[in-house]
């Protein structure tokens, strides 16, 4: 009676499966964690890909424990940071602390799971763009004048207490080049440009980078105009022409110094020496004393 009763159970589970089946209906597909990022070092989300939904009405959960442990926990928040998201507020963030992530997905049909995912919140820091990008034209007088490009660091990022250190990168291009000029500007928020051509307009952005973690989004482009009479001649380039001036100037006056000593050499030669071998002048000035001596 017992094995009629399980023979008809099973019967009918596989005649439930074959219907689903027929219907087009299946277990869920594998979910993908495809990316996991904390803008400031304090909180952290991650993202998943849903499989195929097998024709039902699917549920996904996220779920984590972190190395050494054994509880396993649900996520904290699904909303958020927007569908197919877990966000982990600051509560529930460790630095220096490893998480094994996994997304699991179910219908009536059965359930998948994806990969597991291992996130230490240190090395996936992916800051937003700095804001406030400012750009003015400057010209000092007697001094180059250059393009003074300012901005600030993402709102949520506390760099004034070295939780997190930042490095930012400038790019520029006149509006209408297909190719970007790039500066790496270190640790500063502010810097100078100062060859740019007069007459025309330029874009200008900025991202910034921790010291582990990745780029951010370039902010969005700010503008500025250059004037026609925006003089960009290099100051480099009068003190090469001056030094090589100089040069010139000192080559000239030894050319002619050598030339001078030359014509001289030509118009009053050397008296030259007596040529004949074994003459003696000293014998030569006796024998004039002696004539002197005994003339008349």
């Amino acid at each position: 009676m017992k094995e009629n009763v399980a023979s008809t159970v099973v019967f009918i589970l596989l005649l439930f499966l074959n219907t689903n089946l027929l219907n087009g209906q299946s277990p869920p597909g594998k979910p993908e964690i495809f990316k996991c990022r904390s803008p400031e070092k304090e909180t952290f989300t991650c993202w998943w890909k849903p499989g195929a939904d097998g024709g039902l009405p699917t549920n996904y959960t996220l779920t984590y424990h972190k190395e050494g442990e054994t509880f396993t926990h649900e996520c904290p928040d699904y909303k958020t940071s927007g569908p197919n998201s877990c966000y982990f507020n600051k509560k529930h963030t460790s630095i220096w602390t490893i998480y094994i992530i996994t997304v699991n997905a179910t219908n009536q049909m059965g359930s998948s799971s994806s990969d597991p995912r291992y996130v230490d919140v240190t090395y996936i820091v992916e800051p937003d763009p700095p804001v406030n990008l400012t750009l003015e034209l400057k010209q000092p007088e007697d001094r180059k004048p250059y393009l003074w490009i300012k901005w600030f660091p993402p709102t949520l990022v506390d760099v004034r207490s070295g939780w997190l250190t930042l490095q930012y990168e400038i790019r520029l291009k006149p509006e209408k080049a297909a190719e970007w000029e790039t500066h790496f500007a270190g640790q500063q928020t502010q810097f100078k440009i100062l060859s740019l051509y007069p007459g025309q307009k330029y874009l200008v952005q900025v991202h910034c980078k921790p010291d582990h973690g990745f780029w951010s989004e370039w902010s969005p482009e700010s503008s500025i105009p250059i004037p026609n009479d925006f003089s960009m001649t290099d100051a480099t380039v009068w003190i090469f022409v001056a030094v090589l001036s100089a040069v010139i100037c000192l080559i000239m006056v030894w050319a002619v110094a050598l030339k001078g000593y030359s014509m001289v050499t030509c118009i009053l030669p050397p008296v030259p020496g007596p040529k004949i071998k074994g003459f003696d002048t000293h014998l030569l000035e006796a024998a004039s004393d002696a004539v002197g001596h005994f003339s008349p």
